[in-house]
């Protein structure tokens, strides 16, 4: 069945995903380095992940299996979750895939260069209206997509 993981640290859309995932009935796996106010209710499972920077990324891939879907911002997170044949969802609604993950991480190392020489500053800009809009419609056809290849 359907599982939802989301990469809770810093991400925006949690409440997005919670009434999506209550809508359809799914389960949803918060996962975090500390404890986070979630939902009560029985499909809405928190999950403290101590340990270095990368343990809840790490927990994440170990749990994430085929058509399982993952809410991230984190692309080599992203990377590791599509390799395992999982569906992604950044926190703007662009789906990580096979044919673009390559890229995203390719860019991210260039902006990761660029800010260590100077020549870049700041990051992604804040999510608004519209990104959020954005992300409930394609979290909304994935969710659909893997509901119908799976039967």
């Amino acid at each position: 069945m359907l599982t939802i993981y989301i990469d809770a640290d810093g991400c925006p859309v949690k409440d997005e995903v919670y009434r999506v995932a209550d809508r359809y009935k799914l389960r949803v796996v918060v996962v975090a380095n500390k404890p986070l106010k979630t939902p009560l209710s029985p499909r809405v499972e928190m999950v403290v992940v101590p340990g270095n920077f990368d343990a809840a990324d790490d927990w994440i891939v170990e749990q994430v299996e085929k058509n399982d879907l993952v809410i991230t911002g984190d692309i080599p997170l992203a990377d590791r979750c599509v390799k395992k044949n999982a569906r992604v969802l950044g926190h703007k609604g662009h789906e990580f895939t096979p044919d673009n993950v390559g890229e995203a991480m390719a860019s991210r190392e260039l902006f990761i260069h660029l800010r260590q020489t100077g020549e870049s500053r700041g990051g992604p800009s804040p999510i608004g209206k519209k990104d959020r809009s954005v992300f409930l419609s394609k979290m909304d056809q994935v969710i659909q997509s893997i509901r119908k290849e799976n039967g």
